[in-house]
C-alpha cells in the first residue's frame, strides 16, 4: 500500500468509511455507502468522484494543432478553443495505446486528459512524436480532478460556483475563478448523467470536494459505481474494452475517426477482425472479464466488462466477437462452469441519461 499514489483527498476517504482498494497504482475509493446505492444516487440526484489519478499534459507552441492532429485521432481541424473531445492515440497498428480527450484552450495551446495506468507511456510516446520547437508540460501532479454527475449537478454546481451555467454546451468547457483559484469547468463525464467534471489546483481539492458535498443533494461515489455507471452507457475502459491489439473502429468508434489528418495507425483501420458488442444475460448473474462467449458449441469472442446493471435489473456484458458471428442473435458465456444466455442488444444498454439535456 505504501507505493500506491495517493490523491489530495485520500484521508478524506478513509476518515469516512470508504473502502480502499489499489487502482492503477493509485490507492482509490471503490464505494462508500455501497456500489448500489452511489449509482442510483447518482442516476437520480449527484454524486461526486474522485477522478484524481488522471493524467494532464499541456502543449503549446506554433505548429501544435498540425503535431497533435499526427499523433490523435480527434479532427482538430473543426475542435474549436472552448471545446474538447473524445478521441484516440493508435499505435502503428491501429491498436489503442489509450483513450483520452483533448481541450482546445486556443489555437495552438491544448490540455490532454489521460489515463492513469498509461500516463507515464503516452508521455514517452507524444514526446518522441512531437517535433522540436513546442512545449510538452505533464501537470498531472498539480491538477486534481473531481467530477460532479448527475441530474441534479448543474443546481448544485450554480449554488457553490455562482454564475449561468445553463449556456454550457456538451463538451464544452470554461475556466472561472473561484475563492481566489483558477478551475477548470467540463460538460463532460463517464456516467451518461448530466454533470461537470473540476479540473482544480491539487493543493485546494479538498476544498471544493467539501463545498460540493455541503450541499444537500450531493454524496460521495467511489469507483465501483462509476464502473457500473459507465457500462450501463456501454463505456469503454481502457485496459479492458480498449487495448493495443484492438483498434477504435472494432470498439464501435468508427463514426469519431473524421480527422483528415495522417494520423499514426490510420492505415490499418480498415482491417476489421473482431466486433465490440453489447450483450444481455438473463438473471443477475454476471460475465467476468475474459470469459469465452460463444455461438452453438464454437468460442467466437471473449468477455471484456461485465455486470449487474443496477438500472436495468439484469447483467449486461461488453465483448469482442469475431466479425463473421458478430451480427448473431443469441449467443452463450462460458462463465467458470455454467452457461449464461445472452443477446445481443444495441449500446446504449441504458438510454435515459440526461447527459445531453438542454439547459437553456
Amino acid at each position: 500500500m505504501a507505493d500506491l499514489h495517493t490523491s489530495p483527498l485520500t484521508s478524506w476517504h478513509r476518515a469516512h468509511g470508504a473502502r480502499m482498494a489499489p487502482f492503477a497504482d493509485w490507492d482509490m475509493p471503490i464505494q462508500y455507502t455501497g456500489i448500489l446505492e452511489e449509482h442510483q444516487h447518482t442516476r437520480t440526484q449527484a454524486s461526486v468522484f474522485d477522478i484524481c489519478h488522471m493524467g494532464e499534459f499541456f502543449l503549446s507552441g506554433p505548429g501544435a494543432t498540425e503535431a497533435l492532429a499526427r499523433i490523435v485521432t480527434h479532427n482538430l481541424e473543426t475542435l474549436k478553443p472552448g471545446r474538447c473531445r473524445y478521441g484516440f492515440m493508435l499505435n502503428d497498428n491501429g491498436g489503442v495505446l489509450d483513450d483520452l480527450i483533448v481541450y482546445r484552450l486556443a489555437a495552438d495551446d491544448y490540455m490532454l486528459v489521460v489515463n492513469a495506468a498509461t500516463t507515464a507511456s503516452d508521455l514517452a510516446w507524444i514526446r518522441e512524436h512531437l517535433p522540436r520547437g513546442l512545449t510538452l508540460e505533464d501537470r498531472s501532479s498539480l491538477t486534481a480532478k473531481i467530477d460532479l454527475q448527475g441530474p441534479q449537478s448543474f443546481a448544485v454546481l450554480a449554488q457553490v460556483i455562482p454564475g449561468t451555467w445553463t449556456d454550457l454546451a456538451y463538451f464544452a468547457f470554461r475556466p472561472v475563478t473561484w475563492r481566489g483559484m483558477e478551475l477548470l469547468v467540463s460538460r463532460t463525464g463517464y456516467t451518461g448523467e448530466l454533470g461537470v467534471e473540476l479540473y482544480v489546483p491539487w493543493s485546494r481539492a479538498l476544498e471544493i470536494w467539501e463545498a460540493l458535498l455541503e450541499h444537500p443533494v450531493v454524496k460521495p461515489a467511489g469507483l465501483g459505481a462509476r464502473d457500473t455507471l459507465r457500462l450501463e452507457m456501454g463505456l469503454p475502459l481502457y485496459g479492458q474494452d480498449l487495448d493495443t491489439t484492438h483498434t477504435p473502429v472494432e470498439a464501435g468508434y468508427g463514426a469519431l475517426l473524421t480527422s483528415p489528418a495522417e494520423f499514426i495507425g490510420k492505415s490499418a483501420l480498415p482491417l476489421v477482425r473482431e466486433r465490440l458488442v453489447g450483450l444481455a444475460l438473463e438473471g443477475r448473474r454476471s460475465a467476468r472479464h475474459g470469459d469465452s462467449v460463444l455461438v452453438g458449441d464454437r468460442v467466437v469472442g471473449q468477455v471484456t466488462s461485465g455486470s449487474f446493471a443496477p438500472s436495468l435489473g439484469y447483467a449486461i456484458a461488453l465483448a469482442y466477437v469475431a466479425v463473421e458471428a458478430a451480427d448473431a442473435d443469441t449467443f452463450a458465456i462460458q462463465a467458470a462452469k455454467t452457461l449464461l444466455a445472452a443477446r445481443r442488444v444495441e449500446l446504449p444498454f441504458y438510454t435515459q441519461g440526461t447527459a445531453r439535456t438542454k439547459l437553456a
